[in-house]
């Protein structure tokens, strides 16, 4: 075992594959001066036992590009390490009972395909070549993924940690951290049972035990990490001669089996079968009080509990005969950590400097790989080299609380192989953050989704409108929500709309010289007294970070009003850039906000209000709105004359009441989706992302180049703008079906891709389906044709003028 070093770059605590990873990919970057510390021996907690599949399938962009990487890198490392290792890529068959699955599939076979992987659709048939032992009579079709496969997590965590140790990392087994003490200028000391380690970064690796290691850094900042612990089984049957005879005569082993409609996967192991359900009827570990994680459970199991899978797999079983034939040789029933969205915490952690996550890992062997490439990217670049907000720890704030993680957890689990439909909200772990008028709006018939963990109304049924989870479980825009959108839009295009909007994120900055900070910090220039407009933050590579609503008060005070997903992100963004002098007072929680939309919402507004309604569009001021203290924006995320109202949460809901009385009404957030993509509005990590620059995005006119603030991101941006951008913004009419565009739906011309769609939406102001997207630079020009892939079906697009497809002009913002 090596010597406890005293000083390292980065300390790593927890030895299985990720952190592991993690180690090689620093080490890999030139910071060899790092240590990994394990409790035990490495592979000791979820990595052990897990079944060690390797599937890139995903709808989710970053976690494809994530698994499609460790993909990649398993099928070189052995060799690149001179470690041997059993990794078999064999292939995946995934099985489709629905149409609608079948879309899910085509979705991800496009998907995969823009990245290099040659997914693609088989008939029952086709699939039955591939696979004899299948019965496949009830199958609408199957998708194959030739990439996938199953490694030995042992033998791959060795590989990553000799290849770490062959750079000069340096791994310390058996040395249990025991806490962290974070020093003046911010670097850390971390304590073990052998000595301590002075380091400039921490990364929490430690599995099922993140939460326990998370808790040390609350005294500089931290949170509870939010996560719960599953008991997850799988079983291995008996060697099965008719297996054995095909795999020898064929040379391989079958393809890796999902049939994801039923929930489990399949897997040839050796001449046997590993069956691997994920049950609805699940169970959830240390979630009661008093029932807390044992201080070590490394290389443990629980005893298993078949009651609570046989019904899986003895449907399995069916599906594959064969594996019915053989008894069961070993059952595993071990823990996996979940987030409550199913995906791993990998990136900065939230509210403490110098320290990171990369925990939480569900599908931590496929996901490894690519964890410790992005982790090493945050930790020694400061930026990733794709935009990672599926997987960032901040894309929670402070509403994870326990029973909401296990809540959450549970329903993830019991719907591992679920579609997620855009039209579907998860029921488990609602109404964290209600609004002031929650009642009201709930009252008046709002289907309400969850943003932040704020309940908003999504649309609004009437009387007799199904609302069933049941009607959402579809692709297509058609369901009972389509005529009230319709008739919401409407509303807010030829009367007046009111929307409650719980939850924007607000900065307010002030002191001396806060002016000149800001305009070092933004990449535009500022609003004048009394005015507002949009700012963006760039990041080195000139890439877009964050954009804000800037409202100028005074001289030297500012309000950033942004996305409420964007709280923890841009919170941090702003404070750790802050400089001595100047403060940041956030009023997100105490205040709420209105929409209020459409052509006539000056005369429903005027009657109730002492403002100046005659005030121009990006302006605001403070008044009184039905006798409550307010603050009107002259803004409209919806394309047509309106203001924000912005009010504490004690006077709202008199402000509603009485805007609602007046004839205002109420519409949500599908109505808003739609209406903003018609005036070409970006919205915050769909089409706003770092896999994109300023000038990629469109946002020229929100950069001045000759401002004498050498703000982030400027060399990279003049340089690009001599160079030429690489791909280009796009608004394009889509000849739809019965879908539209989802985000990442690629874009071809002329049989090649050449993009990709950032968000879609139909719109009912302009009659049309609308995609925002990217493409190839040169095809961006209004007029060319192009080609949308939705679902699977290939729709004729057209690139639309550099305006907005509705109000083009802005005559009706400005009325």
């Amino acid at each position: 075992m090596a010597d406890l070093p005293s000083t390292a770059k980065v300390v790593i605590i927890g030895g299985g594959v990720v952190g592991a990873s993690t180690l090689y990919h620093l080490a890999k970057k030139g910071w060899s001066d790092c240590v990994l510390l394990e409790k035990n021996e490495l592979t000791a907690g979820s990595t052990w036992h897990a079944a060690g599949n390797v599937p890139t399938f995903s709808t989710s962009w970053a976690i494809m590009n994530m698994q499609r990487y460790s993909t990649e890198l398993y099928a070189r490392l052995g060799e690149e390490v001179d470690y041997p290792m059993n990794y078999h890529q064999t292939g995946s068959l995934r099985l489709a009972h629905s149409k609608e699955r079948v879309q899910e599939f085509e979705r991800a076979c496009s998907m995969g395909r823009y990245q290099g992987i040659d997914m693609k659709m088989l008939t029952p048939d086709e699939a039955k070549e591939m696979y004899p032992f299948l019965e496949t009579h009830d199958l609408e079709g199957v998708l194959y993924d030739p990439t996938d496969g199953d490694i030995d997590p042992a033998q791959v965590t060795q590989a990553l940690a000799k290849g770490a140790r062959d750079m000069g990392a340096k791994i310390i087994r058996f040395c249990p951290a025991t806490g962290v003490t974070q020093k003046a200028d911010k670097s850390w000391t971390v304590h073990t049972e052998k000595g301590d380690i002075d380091c400039q970064y921490v990364v929490n690796a430690a599995g099922y035990y993140a939460q326990r290691v998370g808790e040390w850094f609350k005294p500089y900042g931290g949170r509870t990490v939010p996560m719960m612990v599953m008991s997850h089984q799988y079983l291995l049957t008996e060697q099965i001669p008719e297996l054995e005879a095909w795999s020898k005569e064929n040379g391989r082993k079958l393809p890796l089996l999902r049939d994801v409609d039923v929930s489990y996967y399949l897997r040839q192991e050796k001449n046997g079968i590993n069956i691997g359900p994920y049950e609805p009827n699940c169970k959830a570990e240390w979630a009661e009080s008093g029932d807390a994680i044992p201080d070590d459970f490394s290389f443990q199991l629980w005893s298993d509990d078949l009651d609570r899978i046989a019904d899986i797999v003895a449907d399995a079983m069916e599906r594959v005969p064969v594996s019915g034939e053989a008894g069961v040789s070993r059952i595993i029933n071990g823990p996996i950590p979940y987030a409550p969205d199913g995906l791993p915490l990998i990136g900065p952690m939230p509210g403490v400097e110098n320290a990171f996550e990369n925990c939480v890992f569900t599908f931590g062997i496929a996901q490894g790989g690519g964890a410790g490439k992005v982790l090493a990217e945050w930790i020694v670049d400061g930026a990733t080299e794709w935009d990672m907000w599926a997987v960032d720890p901040r894309r929670y704030t402070d509403y994870t609380d326990h029973a909401y993680c296990v809540a959450k957890g549970m329903e993830v689990y019991g719907n591992e192989y679920a579609m997620h439909f855009p039209w579907h909200e998860w029921p488990a772990g609602r109404d964290q953050k209600l609004s002031p008028v929650h009642d009201r709006v709930k009252e008046l018939g709002g289907v309400m989704g969850a943003y932040n963990g704020w309940e908003r109304a999504n649309w609004f049924a009437q009387p007799g409108d199904d609302t069933s989870l049941e009607a959402t479980h579809t692709w297509g825009r058609s369901g009972p929500w389509e005529q009230r959108i319709k008739e919401e839009c409407e509303a807010v295009r030829d009367a007046c709309g009111v929307l409650d909007l719980p939850g924007f994120s607000r900065f307010w900055i002030t002191g001396e010289g806060a002016d000149e900070w800001l305009r070092g910090f933004v990449t535009g220039g500022l609003p004048k007294i009394g005015r507002m407009n949009l700012v963006y933050v760039a990041d080195a590579r000139g890439r877009v970070l964050t954009e804000f609503s800037c409202i100028r008060l005074d001289e030297d005070s500012f309000v950033l009003i942004t996305a409420a997903t964007a709280q923890w992100h841009d919170g941090e963004l702003i404070r750790r850039n802050l400089p001595e002098g100047l403060s940041v007072n956030e009023t997100t929680t105490e205040r709420d906000a209105l929409l209020l939309a459409g052509p006539t919402s000056r005369e429903v507004l005027g009657p109730l209000t002492d403002a100046d309604l005659s005030m121009g569009w990006l302006t605001h001021q403070h008044c009184t709105v039905a006798g409550r203290k307010a603050f009107l924006i002259r803004v409209s995320f919806t394309g047509e004359l309106g203001w924000e109202v912005h009010a504490a949460n004690e006077d709202m809901p008199a402000i509603y009441d009485a805007i609602i009385a007046a004839g205002a009404k109420p519409f949500g957030m599908y109505a808003l989706n739609s209406l903003r993509i018609e005036k070409g509005y970006r919205a915050w990590k769909g089409d706003l992302s770092t896999d994109y620059s300023m000038l990629e995005a469109g946002l020229d006119r929100f950069i001045r180049f000759d401002k004498p603030q050498e703000f982030t991101g400027k060399p990279a941006l003049l340089a690009e703008k001599q160079q030429g951008r690489k791909k280009g913004f796009v608004t394009l009419k889509v000849e739809a079906g019965d879908a539209d565009a989802p985000y990442m739906s690629t874009i071809w011309h002329n049989g090649e891709v050449v993009g990709e769609t950032t968000s879609g939406a139909w719109g009912y102001r302009v009659g049309a389906s609308i995609a925002l997207g990217m493409v190839r630079a040169d095809l961006a020009s209004p007029g060319t044709e192009l080609e949308v892939e939705i679902y699977g079906q290939r729709c004729k697009a057209v690139a639309q003028p550099d305006a907005p497809m509705w109000d083009p002009d802005n005559e009706r913002l400005r009325a």
